[in-house]
């Protein structure tokens, strides 16, 4: 049986990395009132499924993608019913063929290991240079469910604070597909 907690609305005591306490942290003072869950490690579609169920709202599916030199880095945030076709990402962005990047590069630039992708990454300086894409039917939901950093963690919020307090002081831009 996969465990998922009741929802919380406070940090974890402990933060198990950087991103995760600087997460909250950023919560905190942009004023970001949160939900969170506990989990087993999240990583099928059918552990999400668990996951959605009791957060009240889908889980989306973010991916680390970069170009075959490595010298440009996407994450992409979508819903988990819609496939990645590469063809259609670089069309709509104008570049040329991208593939998923390396773990060690996820680790490096954005501070999660594989199965805990997620866009909150964009409060680190580390991640700077990562470009932000994301799907504009996420962009139009009330709600937005993902890792808060590790994969047995789930947090939502606003889609409006994620997009209107979040990701503005973090210094990035997000393109919309």
């Amino acid at each position: 049986m996969f465990k998922v907690s009741d929802i919380i609305t406070t940090p974890p005591e402990e933060f198990s990395s950087k991103l995760q306490r600087m997460v909250y942290e950023a919560f905190e003072t942009l004023e970001i009132p949160f939900e969170r869950v506990d989990t087993d490690p999240g990583i099928t579609m059918e552990d999400c499924q668990h996951i959605d169920a009791k957060i009240g709202v889908r889980i989306v599916k973010t991916v680390f993608l970069c170009n075959r030199q490595q010298t440009e880095f996407y994450l992409y945030v979508t819903t988990d019913d819609k496939p990645f076709i590469t063809r259609e990402f670089c069309g709509a962005l104008g570049i040329p063929r991208v593939s998923f990047a390396p773990a060690d590069k996820l680790m490096e630039l954005t501070g999660v290991l594989v199965g805990a992708t997620t866009i909150l990454s964009a409060v680190l300086p580390e991640c700077a240079p990562v470009h932000l894409v994301m799907d504009r039917d996420i962009s139009e939901s009330e709600m937005f469910a993902c890792t808060d950093g590790t994969a047995t963690c789930f947090v939502k919020i606003k889609t409006g604070d994620l997009l209107g307090k979040y990701i503005p002081t973090t210094g990035h831009k997000i393109t919309f597909i």
